[in-house]
Order: C-alpha cells, then structure tokens, then sequence
C-alpha cells in the first residue's frame, strides 16, 4: 500500500504549497493579515489539490475480489499520509511570518475542510465510477469549488477575515463543510452492496444470467 500511494501527485503539492507559504518571506516587510491568509489558504489549497489523487489506484480493477475491503485500504491510505500531512501543514504555518500568521485553529480547520471536501470527491468518484484513476477528475471539481466560492459574497461565503462582521458564520460554514464532507466519505467508501453480490458470482463461476436460470424444479 505504501509503494502504490500516488507519491509524486502528493510531492508536487505539497512543494507547490510550500513555495506559495515561503513567499510571504521574501518582502523586506512582513505582508499584512489579509494576505497571511490568502496565501495560507492557497497552501491549503495545494495540498487538498494533493490529497484528491489519494484513491488512484491503477490495480483497482485487479484488486476489486480482494478480501481486504475497500474501506480497510482507505484507512491504511489515510492511516500512512496523515502524519507527514500534519508535518507538511505545520512546515506551511511556521513558514508565514509571525506577525501575519493566521490564527492556528480557525486556519487548520479550513484546511481540514478543503482536505475533507478532496476526499469526498475523490470518494465518490471511486463509489460511482469504474475508473482507477480519479484524481485528476477530482482535482478539477475541487478548482471549481474553489473558483465558484471565490465569487459568493461575503454575507454566505467562506472566505471571511478576523474582524469582518461574518467571521463567526465563517468558521461555523466551516466546520459544516468539515462534517458533512467527512460524512459523505463514511457513507460511500464501502463498496455497494449489489457491486459485492455480483462479484460473489463472479468468483463462483456464475454470472447474474445464469443464477437466475437456477430454479429448484430444475427447470
């Protein structure tokens, strides 16, 4: 499982999101707190955009009857990255100048939800598509996402600063995207139940045709 982790995807991302955190060090004076966050949030970005080629996995279709099931190798995926993505994060956070650092909680939870939010993608791509390799799908729904929620408002947005009027709303809408994201891939990451019977077939030697043939008169 280690050897099949999507390496260079999650690599590039993550290079990608340390560049963009260490330019805040490049001015002579430290940014201000507007732009500690928009490129903390673009960093969070990258790796999210990292995270969404998790899944790929080019034996899927060879591996599909394994008794080892889909959601015990999502866990063990998730189990294998998630320490060097908290490495990679606090790197990002350390890397913005103290003076126009983000706050630490509200910017980990965004970036939990913009991680969350890939895995739900790449989740339901997995769950409703035969194909091996989703992440790149994925990572083009999650640039939408992030370009449409560029253009809402700020009264309904996610993109609120410290100080602004909706900042509270701003964190709640968070955390909502955080739990409903996380929800949706527990939901679908087992594999569907009609998806299992027929593979059962399969391993019998029979197809669903030929089992509905089967009758107990013998006819």
């Amino acid at each position: 499982m280690w050897r099949s982790l999507p390496w260079r995807a999650l690599a590039g991302a993550g290079a990608l999101g340390l560049l963009l955190a260490g330019t805040t060090r490049l001015p002579d004076r430290a940014p201000g707190d507007g732009l500690g966050w928009f490129v903390l949030r673009l960093t969070a970005l990258a790796g999210a955009l990292g995270l969404a080629f998790l899944l790929d996995d080019p034996a899927r279709n060879t591996s599909a009857t394994t008794p080892f099931a889909r959601p015990a190798r999502t866990v063990l995926r998730l189990v294998l990255i998630t320490p060097l993505t908290v490495l990679w994060w606090t790197a990002a956070v350390l890397l913005i100048p103290a003076p126009t650092r983000p706050p630490l909680g509200p910017a980990t939870l965004e970036a939990a939800a913009m991680a969350a939010l890939a895995l739900a993608l790449a989740t339901t791509a997995v769950r409703f598509t035969d194909t091996a390799e989703t992440g790149r799908g994925t990572a083009t729904w999650l640039t939408i996402a992030a370009a449409v929620t560029v253009l809402v408002p700020e009264r309904w947005g996610l993109l609120g600063l410290p100080g602004e009027p909706y900042w509270v709303a701003t964190q709640v809408r968070w955390a909502a995207v955080l739990g409903v994201t996380a929800a949706l891939s527990a939901l679908w990451t087992p594999e569907p139940l009609r998806g299992l019977f027929l593979r059962g077939l399969s391993t019998r030697g029979l197809s669903p045709r030929r089992s509905a043939s089967f009758s107990p008169s013998g006819d």
